[in-house]
């Protein structure tokens, strides 16, 4: 009987720490994804770039917590994941990325 619930708590911990690595993957995919849409706005000039990396955020399931556009197009930006862990509750998976354009004449 023992064993039985031993086996249990180790399944319960398995598809908790499976919930935590998929949302911080979504976190990273949506932080990617919004750091080049915002790039691509910024280099064209756009005042409001961050607001389409909002967009993009969302769309993705995540939410947009910062946004920072420095000279010459680079951007960062940090998104945030809503994660279910049962008993502890409402969590949040983070991601960050970084995007901007490549200066002429740089090797890849």
């Amino acid at each position: 009987m023992a064993l039985a619930g031993l086996l249990a708590l180790l399944g319960a911990a398995s598809v908790l720490v499976g919930a935590a690595v998929v949302a911080r993957h979504r976190a990273g995919a949506a932080a990617d994804l919004a750091a080049l849409a915002v790039a691509v706005r910024a280099v064209r000039g756009d005042p409001g770039a961050c607001a389409t990396g909002t967009a993009i955020a969302v769309a993705n399931g995540a939410e947009l917590v910062g946004c920072t556009v420095a000279p010459g197009s680079v951007v960062a930006v940090e998104v945030s994941v809503p994660v279910q862990l049962g008993p502890l509750g409402l969590l949040a998976a983070t991601g960050r990325a970084r995007a901007g354009p490549v200066p002429w004449g740089a090797a890849p």
